[in-house]
């Protein structure tokens, strides 16, 4: 998400930074770049104008003709107002921090009854069962789902499916009973059975009508729920402002789900929804997993925008995912200069459960630059999986000793992992440049050569180019080394 938006910004603002100093033409000029990203990237056209204007005014005060840095002050100036367009306070450092229990408000009695809406296809199903599930493992709380859409086919048999799989309760299906009498029903089984949080995912329509909206707003009536979250597809760019205006005048809605985001390179939806509602967005979805499901921290979010990274996030998704026991070993032999196919193997399934690689890698401050550098085709998840099979159709005895792989075993190799002999070749190439990574990296006394390891010829980096032709900076060093 945002990849357009960061690149033509980080293009622009750069100029700015090698500048020594700004006068108001400069501004300008930046400023109207600036604009058109904005509105390239599908940004609403008043919250440009307002966003453009209040940038502009501050851009060319005393604070920044005076400062020793004014391209930076500038680039600080349309940080803090992205992190005020998309709902947060810029000045509030701590905020950023200490959100993981936000996103959705349970600051209510027993059972807490939180409404699902919006368009058909936006991804209410599949949300509300990534949120009931994120309330479960991370909240410890008792949910309850209940599917009230009696159109779609097999809508609330997929509500029952999905709620198999991650492990949450559904409200049994009765053939033939309408939508308030399923919420009503709901509500009673929630204060029974003791619930904390009931669910309720309602029917969509391929386009808002009054049928819809009559019914939404008399369950809303029925079961008054203390969050109305709107779901809607971040891919469908201005039709999702537009969206979330009418559920917002007709159902009032207390905060917006943004799914898809991992497939838009725009964004904007999610800076005009804030500045057009007056409503949070709360969570993100990135992907098809159940736990694929982020909170939106807005200051987060101008960070990666920017491409000044997002650390913080980065490292919530490591302590969630990582198997500790694992790194820890992993590293203490990385100290001792050691590291078999086990190891690499080790490391590539903790990379894949941490989630996208180019997500991952955008978290990470001033990789932007060599993120450009990296074809999409390399970061590509199917290619770890190939990595993958390569490594497990070795025996045990072959991962401890490479040297011992030879051509009638890399022809064995290939065949069993369904790849060829020359990728077998490169990832054995791959893994002993890591391992030499990992020597010197004892000689250095510790982790000094592991920006290296992370985007060098010898690391990540490397290992994704192995497969797709290089991941080396044309013309320079690998990432991660100057």
């Amino acid at each position: 998400m945002f990849d357009t938006l960061t690149d033509k910004l980080g293009s622009v603002l750069s100029k700015l930074t090698r500048r020594g100093a700004l006068t108001e033409a400069d501004v300008a000029a930046a400023m109207r770049e600036v604009r058109m990203a904005l509105l390239e990237a599908d940004v609403a056209l008043s919250v440009v104008k307002d966003f453009i204007a209040t940038v502009s005014e501050k851009a060319v005060g005393e604070a920044v003709v005076k400062s020793v840095t004014p391209g930076q002050m500038v680039v600080k100036i349309v940080h803090d107002e992205l992190v005020r367009m998309l709902g947060g306070d810029p000045d509030d450092q701590t905020l950023a921090l200490s959100l993981e229990s936000a996103g959705i408000d349970l600051a209510a009695p027993a059972p807490v009854a939180v409404l699902m809406v919006g368009l058909q296809g936006s991804g209410k199903t599949t949300t509300s069962a990534k949120i009931a599930h994120r309330l479960q493992t991370k909240e410890k709380k008792r949910v309850l789902m209940v599917s009230l859409d009696t159109y779609r086919p097999a809508a609330q048999e997929q509500l029952a499916i999905l709620g198999k799989q991650v492990g949450v309760i559904t409200l049994p299906i009765v053939a033939g009973q309408q939508p308030l009498d399923i919420a009503k029903r709901g509500l009673s089984e929630a204060r029974n059975g003791s619930f904390d949080v009931v669910i309720f995912d309602t029917a969509g329509r391929l386009t808002i009508d009054e049928t819809m909206m009559t019914e939404v707003t008399s369950v809303r009536d029925l079961i008054k729920p203390h969050e109305t979250l709107l779901v809607t597809d971040a891919m469908i760019g201005q039709d999702a402002v537009i969206t979330a205006q009418s559920f917002n005048e007709r159902v009032g809605i207390s905060g917006i789900v943004l799914t898809r985001v991992d497939g838009d390179a725009r964004g904007g939806a999610a800076l005009s929804m804030r500045a057009v509602t007056g409503k949070p967005i709360k969570l993100m979805g990135m992907g098809e997993k159940v736990d694929a499901l982020e909170i939106f921290h807005p200051s987060r979010i101008a960070g990666r925008i920017l491409g000044m990274g997002d650390v913080v996030s980065l490292v919530e998704k490591a302590v969630a995912n990582v198997d500790h026991e694992k790194a820890e070993k992993l590293a203490a032999r990385m100290q001792e200069g050691k590291f078999d196919l086990n190891d690499m193997l080790s490391q590539l399934q903790q990379i894949q459960r941490m989630g996208d690689m180019k997500g991952i890698l955008g978290m990470i401050p001033g990789l932007g630059a060599a993120m450009k550098q990296v074809k999409d085709s390399q970061l590509d998840p199917k290619t770890f999986k190939r990595l993958e099979a390569i490594i497990q159709s070795m025996t045990p005895k072959e991962r401890r000793l490479p040297d011992l792989i030879k051509a009638s075993r890399k022809q064995r190799i290939a065949v069993g992992s369904g790849t060829s002999v020359p990728e077998v070749n490169k990832l054995l190439k791959q893994h002993q440049q890591m391992e030499t990574m990992m020597k010197r990296m004892k000689k250095m006394g510790g982790l000094g050569a592991l920006a290296g390891m992370m985007g060098g010829a010898g690391g990540l980096g490397g290992m994704m180019g192995g497969m797709g032709g290089g991941a080396q900076r044309p013309g320079g060093p690998p990432f991660g080394r100057r």
